[in-house]
């Protein structure tokens, strides 16, 4: 399996993902550098955390001129599988590759905690080693993490089950109470409707070592390296559900 993490200007979680997917789960990772334009041979490729370009303009949307990112329709056209982590999410809804889009936390505050997600999806390359309703525990450190998508928007996201994570509470109980930045229905993880993207605002990789705290984060990348490992093929035609 090779994984490659793109580092941009700014990126301060590619280190933290590099070590999640190397060192505590022994895959192959490489770095790729905003400007290559080509991602052939990649398994998977993530977006880390961080400011990327210095948030300039709105989190994210710089990104989306860099190489790399414009590389990545035509490496999901074929078959390749994305994870956008915290600014990566950001920088995928930028970019087009998922729908929606990311405004400041309600309280108007930078949250940097531990919160639960609840497993919606599990039947991606990101949530295949997990079951529905599964809770895990895992941080998030941002200050635009509010996901909106719009009356416009709705319908398409629940007949695709692009919902992959809601925040909840450590019984799964999903509640305004354990919202920690407004986002519409909870919304903490989207797919895109083949489930070969996920954009997930919290950080997996800060939880993937009991050193820091758990692992619930590595259930993450540990199920994306069954799939590649199983041969697992995402379908470009989405079925969808009435």
């Amino acid at each position: 399996m090779n994984i490659g993490i793109v580092v941009f200007p700014g990126s301060n979680c590619d280190a933290d993902t590099y070590h999640a997917v190397r060192d505590v789960l022994g895959h192959h990772g490489q770095y790729v550098w905003h400007e290559e334009r080509s991602l052939a041979g990649l398994d998977a490729v993530i977006l880390p955390g961080g400011f990327s370009y210095g948030d300039y303009l709105r989190a994210g949307a710089i990104a989306t001129t860099s190489p790399a990112v414009r590389a990545l329709k035509p490496y999901v056209a074929g078959g390749g599988l994305v994870l956008g982590i915290c600014n990566g999410f950001q920088t995928l809804l930028e970019a087009g590759l998922l729908p929606g889009a990311m405004q400041p936390n309600l309280s108007g505050q930078f949250r940097c905690e531990f919160v639960h997600l609840r497993t919606e999806r599990a039947d991606t390359p990101f949530t295949c080693g997990l079951k529905p309703g599964d809770v895990l525990r895992i941080p998030i450190a941002h200050a635009e993490g509010r996901y909106l998508i719009g009356p416009a928007g709705r319908p398409a996201l629940a007949a695709y089950r692009q919902v992959v994570f809601r925040y909840c509470s450590a019984h799964g109980d999903v509640t305004p109470a354990v919202n920690p930045n407004g986002s519409e229905d909870a919304i903490a993880g989207v797919a895109s409707p083949s489930g070969a993207v996920l954009g997930l605002m919290p950080h997996p990789e800060r939880a993937s070592d009991e050193l820091v705290g758990g692992t619930d984060g590595a259930r993450i990348f540990s199920s994306l390296a069954t799939w590649i490992a199983t041969g697992r093929r995402v379908s470009m035609r989405p079925v969808e559900v009435h």
